[in-house]
């Protein structure tokens, strides 16, 4: 099976096994929060429960009291009597204390509580405990967890059957926020570890594009450099065959005709081999500037001078405007040529029918400006947004003139960055494209 065919296949698996994992971390949250939820409720209950049987056990042992009037002929003594009420025997405050101590004997945490005790023997308001704002938190059944507590005589006691006296309940306000908060750590490492392999996925799927994009790129590279080379090998070779002729032989100027083609293929092969090797230095940051003082006037101007005959051979124009109060930069003169170079050969390359270039420089405080702009097929956004990328060479359509490796743009963009300067590119596709390299000034 090839790459191209087994990279849809890896990253289908590779996504389907992170939505499992999602899934799988999801479902082990809902769980979680469900058995917390269980175990808190427990707490509670005990803990309410402790409380409870602690007020069984004063309510037990607190002697029973005559009512007020005492008529036995009315009625059965059991009608005249009635325990000491919790009431009675503990305030507001110290009921309050025994919940809290409570909670944290069973190791709950409670931010906010209501309690009352209501008295079912006697119905006296003042007969009852209960907290300001238990009323309106215990009809909030939705935010709010109740529990109850019968405070009642002990079984085989004489009093047993008098009847149910107290009911205790104790109202837990936003409980949920409470189980919330305490899984809120788990909840964090979970998500953390989950946003973790969502990373890990994502740079493994950016690496396998970047590792397939190299792929193409290589196969690309290759391909042109086969090219650009077998070009010139096989015009060197025929020259070199015409040279054995004997009629060649005798002929000096045909002699020299073909000896000088062989020259001319030589040094096309020494620039593409010296221009891979440029890149590729200028990636490992190896290249040392040679600063001086440079005119880039004068740079601009020779540069251009070398496309004299190329620009006749094609009836093509160029004009240079140089508005540039100070044209005087610190930097290495041969690769600031090499720069321009680059930059007006793919002006005149890019160019379909007649080549028109304009060069314009400008400068400020800070910087030496100039842009060179062509009236040729233009690049679509992709291309603008890829120009500067090693190897990439942008569609040129019926435009078959257009040789290289791709490497011009992105050498070019190296020796301004190897300046501390600045480049962009504005094209529109079908009306030209205009380069701005902005170099720093030297200083005086």
């Amino acid at each position: 099976m090839t790459i191209k065919k087994l990279f849809p296949l890896i990253i289908a698996l590779i996504t389907i096994s992170l939505l499992g994992v999602i899934y799988i971390q999801y479902n082990w949250l809902k769980n979680m929060q469900i058995i917390k939820k269980e175990q808190y409720e427990e707490k509670l209950e005990r803990a309410v429960k402790l409380v409870g049987e602690e007020l069984t056990n004063s309510y037990n042992k607190a002697p029973l009291k005559p009512k007020n009037k005492l008529n036995l002929s009315t009625g059965s003594p059991f009608d005249f009597i009635h325990p000491v009420l919790t009431s009675e025997l503990y305030t507001q405050n110290e009921i309050k204390e025994k919940i809290e101590k409570a909670f944290k004997q069973v190791n709950v945490k409670v931010k906010s509580f209501e309690f009352a005790i209501f008295n079912n023997y006697d119905l006296k308001p003042q007969s009852n405990i209960i907290t300001s704002n238990f009323q309106n938190e215990f009809m909030d059944t939705i935010r709010n967890l109740s529990y109850m507590y019968v405070v009642e005589p002990q079984p085989g006691s004489w009093a047993e059957n008098l009847g149910t006296f107290e009911n205790f309940w104790v109202v837990v306000i936003d409980y949920d926020k409470q189980i919330k908060k305490e899984s809120k750590w788990i909840f964090i490492g979970a998500m953390g570890f989950t946003l973790f392999i969502m990373f890990a996925f994502f740079i493994t799927f950016y690496t396998m594009l970047n590792q397939r994009k190299i792929s193409d790129i290589k196969s690309d590279f290759i391909n042109n450099m086969t090219h650009e080379f077998k070009t010139p090998i096989a015009t060197i070779s025929l020259a070199v065959d015409a040279l054995k002729n004997e009629r060649v032989k005798s002929d000096a100027e045909k002699s020299e005709y073909f000896r000088g083609i062989i020259k001319e293929e030589n040094i096309r092969m020494n620039k593409h081999v010296e221009t891979i090797l440029n890149a590729a230095a200028m990636d490992r940051q190896e290249i040392t500037l040679n600063k001086k003082k440079v005119d880039i006037n004068e740079v601009i101007s020779s540069t251009l001078d070398n496309f004299n005959l190329v620009l006749k051979e094609r009836d093509g124009v160029s004009a240079l405007n140089f508005n540039a109060k100070n044209h005087y930069i610190a930097g290495d003169e041969q690769l600031l040529r090499n720069l321009f170079n680059n930059l007006i050969d793919n002006a005149i390359k890019y160019s379909k029918d007649i080549p028109q270039i304009t060069i314009s420089t400008n400068s400020n405080n800070k910087w030496f400006i100039v842009k060179i702009e062509d009236k040729g097929i233009g690049m679509s956004k992709e291309s603008v947004k890829r120009v500067f990328e090693k190897f990439y060479r942008a569609h040129t359509g019926n435009l078959h003139n257009v040789k290289g490796f791709g490497l011009g743009m992105s050498y070019v963009k190296s020796i301004v960055v190897a300046h501390k300067g600045k480049i962009k590119v504005d094209s529109t596709l079908g009306k030209g494209t205009t380069f701005t390299v902005e170099l720093p000034l030297h200083e005086a």
